[in-house]
Parts: C-alpha cells; structure tokens; sequence
C-alpha cells in the first residue's frame, strides 16, 4: 500500500556523487512548472510560533534533522528530502526498530524514530537532472534550506546557496558540516564521535588515568551533533528575525567542531585564563566540591553543593559541622585547593546511610542532591510524568507508538507534536501535486527514478 502510494519526498542513493548539474541539461516544462504556484500552508489546529514558515529539510542523520524537528515542533512545514530505496541513514540504525502490529521488525530505527517527528518525507534524487530542478522549486516556497552535504556537493547540484538564493535574496540558507566552509579541514568528513576528541571534550570526560578505569570517555550520546543542531536552530530564528525586519535572508555556516570548542564553557575558559590543559577528572567537578558521585551503603548518589551555604547544611545533615568551619574547607575555592583531603573524609560519612535516606535529609535542607537512574527509572519518574516528557502518537505501521517529548513550554505557542515520523516518501504525491504536478507528470518522474 505504502509503496503503490509514494509520499515523501525520496532521494536516490544511486548516484549522489554525480558531477551532473541542472544547468547543464534541458528544461523539462512539461513536467515540472516554470511559473511559481504557492503551496499551501499545513493549517494547524493550534497555531505554533513558526506557522508560516517552511523548512526544506536536505538534511541526515542527526545534527540537522535535530535542527528541523525542534523547527518543526515550533511550528514550521518541514519537508524532508529523502534518497529514494533507503532514506535518512538513520532509518536502518538499529536494533531496536519499530515492531509492526505482528511484532516483525519494519524498517524504522528508533534512532530515526527521535529526529524525525512532525515532518513530511519526500523522496527526490537529487543526482538526477529533474530532481535538482525538484528540489530548486520546492526551494522557491521555502524559508529556510538546511543541509548537511559536504562542502561543495550542493554546488555540483546547483543546490548551494548562491544558486538558491539568486532567484530568492529572502531564503535563510544553513550548511551544517563537522569543519565548516573554511579553513584546512573544511573537506573532511565529521562524525560526532571524532569531533569529540578532536574538540577537546574526551580530554576532560572519564575517570583519572592513575585510577582503574581512567582514560578517556565520549559521552554517551552524541552531544556534538545536538548542540550543532540547537545552535543551528537558533541562528536560524536570529536570521528569520533579521529577514522578517529587513527582507534579506542570508547564508549560516555551522560546523560541528566550532560547536564543540564553544560547548566547553568554563573548562575553555580556564584553559584560555590558565594555559593549563584541565584534565580528566571522573564525576567530579573542575572548579567546586563536593561536586560528584559518592558511594552510599546500597549504591551512589550525586552530591552537587553549588554554594558555601549548601556545604554548611550538608555537613549539619552529615553530623561533621566541624568540616563547614575549618578554613581549609568553608570556602569553595579552598575546598577546591584541599579536594584531596576533604573528599575521603565526606566519602567515608556517605557510606554510612542508605541512599533513600541521604536523599530525604538532603532535600529537607534543601542541598542539591539526587539519584542515578536508568532509563526504566527516567520514565517512571513522577516529575517526568508530570510534565508529560512522554508523547503517544499513532504510527502507521505500529499503532501507539511512544517517542520522547519537546521539553520547551510555552504559555502562547505552546510546541505541536501532531505527526508521527513519517514513512519513506510518505509525502510525495501530496507535496508535489501542490507545486502543480498533475498525476501524469508525477507518474512521469516515478518511472524515470526521479522520485
């Protein structure tokens, strides 16, 4: 069924390296119009703060579909471009997939499944002479363009920004790439994983090297490409902003690493004000204690005291109000001065209680505190319930289906999550037929490969 109704906007794997460019080969009017016929916008019950606006998404894997789904959430017409067969790469991600309503795998990651929501997917193959010229007039009805090729492939497409902004000055235009558009390594490829130790960030995360276990550590998911992908959502809000104020669009050039380097806050910092690399310090913090992990009697807990104020009531709970008045300790620079010292004396009192225990006292004195938990343990939070971190949507091929939430809440725009992921070019009869392709023409393209 799925198959026989094509709606997503597919771009073929078949030759994503072609050197053809839509300028090189003849105009096709027949199939595809000349004249520009607006696209309606998605009406949406609950207007969001980004109604209006219309993404298209060239987008893969996750930086950027991570850029497109928080647009989307607020509201914009996101249209994801897809290789006609196989899709975003993260589609065959897993396991886990989705489970169909008899329990078989489908071909839906979960990977994909949490960067994709309330998207329109459409299947184009950019390599092919009628899809760049797809792509150019679906570019046309577009605010924003977000891509992740590698510097120089859209030019050979004649789907970089110079070409798509030439005949509309007004397109917000944002490349994200793992070096940027300059610079020695601008023609890399940039995986998260690499990024993370090139940035600096596996330098400081993981246990001491003389301690069993040290090394380094990446994170556990992959937070260069999150943080490009929100630092590109808010350059391109600042760019919508500056378009809506003056009518010009212009071109964002986001690169995993720069990221990377900024996302190091207070350790770039001393770094910069110091010239001494910080090194790798396990749960602990750079620059306060007690800030850390601490072995209780039945497991750990995270002590975070954060103030001079915060210590002194720990050490009224922890029965060693003497620590809170030694000089040595009672300020945090000097507790920082003397970790050594003062951090065995605390973890041999925290050994002495249960973990249920330290975390009621602690929170009655309102020092900061709290658990480890795993995921089972995140979900069955009754805060995270509370503030609804789940979403329950229907999918397609699986009925109810559950994907992490939006945490953003908004009083006026509150986010829309109104769209399962979609299907591999679930969205392309229907988005086509809206530029002014008639069944033929649409017909016409399937049979060439184009979509």
């Amino acid at each position: 069924f799925f198959f026989k109704q094509k709606t997503a906007y597919e771009i073929s794997t078949r030759d994503w390296s072609s050197d053809v460019c839509s300028s090189d080969l003849p105009a096709h009017p027949a199939i595809i119009p000349a004249r520009r016929t607006t696209m309606p916008a998605m009406a949406t019950p609950t207007p969001g703060a980004l109604q209006g606006v219309r993404v298209l998404d060239l987008s893969r894997v996750l930086a950027g579909p991570w850029c497109t789904q928080t647009l989307a959430d607020l509201g914009a017409d996101v249209i994801k471009v897809e290789r006609p067969g196989s899709g975003d790469d993260t589609r065959g991600w897993g396991p886990p997939f989705l489970k169909d309503r008899a329990g078989h795998d489908t071909a839906e990651a979960a990977y994909y499944l949490g960067a994709n929501r309330n998207k329109r997917s459409v299947t184009i193959d950019i390599a092919h002479p009628e899809g760049q010229r797809l792509v150019q007039r679906l570019a046309d009805d577009a605010d924003v363009v977000v891509e992740n090729f590698k510097v120089g492939d859209m030019a050979r497409y004649g789907l970089d920004a110079a070409s798509l902004r030439a005949s509309r000055p007004r397109l917000v235009y944002c490349s994200i790439t793992g070096f940027g558009q300059t610079g020695p390594y601008r023609e890399r490829a940039g995986y998260d994983y690499a990024v993370q130790g090139m940035g600096g960030l596996m330098s400081v995360t993981g246990e001491r090297d003389d301690l069993p276990g040290g090394g380094p550590q990446k994170v556990g998911v992959a937070v260069a490409d999150l943080f490009t992908g929100m630092y590109a959502t808010v350059a391109i809000l600042a760019a919508l902003r500056h378009r809506d104020a003056t009518g010009e669009g212009q071109v964002i050039d986001m690169a995993l690493l720069d990221t990377q380097v900024a996302m190091l806050a207070n350790l770039g910092a001393n770094y910069l004000v110091t010239h001494q690399p910080p090194r790798r310090v396990g749960n602990a913090h750079q620059n306060i204690v007690p800030y850390q992990v601490f072995e209780v009697a039945d497991g750990h807990l995270i002590l975070a005291v954060g103030n001079d104020g915060q210590f002194e009531r720990f050490c009224q709970v922890a029965g060693c109000p003497e620590l809170a008045a030694d000089p040595r300790y009672a300020k945090n620079a000097d507790r920082v001065r003397h970790r050594a010292e003062l951090v065995p004396l605390l973890a041999q009192r925290l050994r002495t209680r249960p973990r249920a225990t330290w975390l009621s006292a602690l929170e009655a004195a309102k020092v900061p505190c709290g658990p480890i938990n795993d995921l089972g343990d995140v979900f069955a939070d009754a805060q995270v319930q509370e503030r609804e971190m789940v979403w329950r949507t229907e999918h397609p091929l699986a009925g109810p289906l559950e994907l992490v939430a939006n945490p953003v809440k908004m009083s006026a725009t509150p986010v829309r999550l109104h769209r399962a992921p979609p299907l591999l070019g679930q969205h392309t009869d229907e988005v086509l037929t809206a530029i002014g392709l008639d069944v033929a023409a649409i017909a016409h393209l399937r049979a060439q490969g184009v979509i």
